[in-house]
């Protein structure tokens, strides 16, 4: 999206911004619990130093090269990270593939559905995507329950599809398309 800045998305209880890089330290430390590397595919454990300066200087370009939207899950009162959301787009097909992980300490309140929601709706209605999906690992079925709760529906099970630390996962897909 050159030239168009990073949107700021707004829930009830949240805001969804660009990550600063003054929030690398909680990317660190929220990223790199064992718990949200083993539930994810993309982020490493351990956390290593520099790695989330790193991430954080690469959201702009993304942006403006209409490949990835990345927001930065937050509370609004005190602008505590508490995750991150995102958008793969594939603007070409108009469709995304959803992510999201969301800190130990805020498990279990809504605040992936939450996120997620406004993200999936910004995708719908400013990008005018057709499509967006998401995939989870078999042996993480919250993740499954936030897909669903997003209207999503689950169309297969990608079998051995990924190795993690050693060991074959599959991965279920969820998809929703534009109202």
């Amino acid at each position: 999206m050159t030239g168009v800045p990073m949107p700021i998305l707004r829930t009830p209880r949240l805001v969804l911004r660009p990550f600063l890089p003054e929030d690398a330290a909680a990317v660190q430390r929220l990223a790199g619990g064992r718990d949200i590397a083993a539930s994810t595919l993309t982020v490493p454990h351990p956390y290593p130093d520099g790695a989330a300066e790193e991430w954080i200087g690469t959201h702009a370009t993304a942006w403006a090269e209409q490949r990835v939207l990345t927001l930065a899950v937050t509370m609004p009162d005190e602008d505590v990270l508490v995750g991150a959301v995102g958008l793969e787009l594939a603007m070409a097909d108009r469709r995304a593939e959803l992510g999201y992980w969301i800190g130990i300490p805020w498990w279990n309140r809504g605040y992936a559905t939450e996120a997620s929601q406004a993200i999936i709706g910004f995708g719908f209605t400013s990008l005018g995507l057709h499509r967006i999906m998401a995939r989870h690992m078999a042996r993480n079925p919250a993740s499954g329950r936030v897909m669903e709760k997003l209207g999503m529906q689950r169309e297969g099970v990608l079998r051995g599809h990924v190795l993690k630390w050693g060991v074959f996962e599959d991965l279920v897909v969820y998809a929703v398309l534009a109202p």
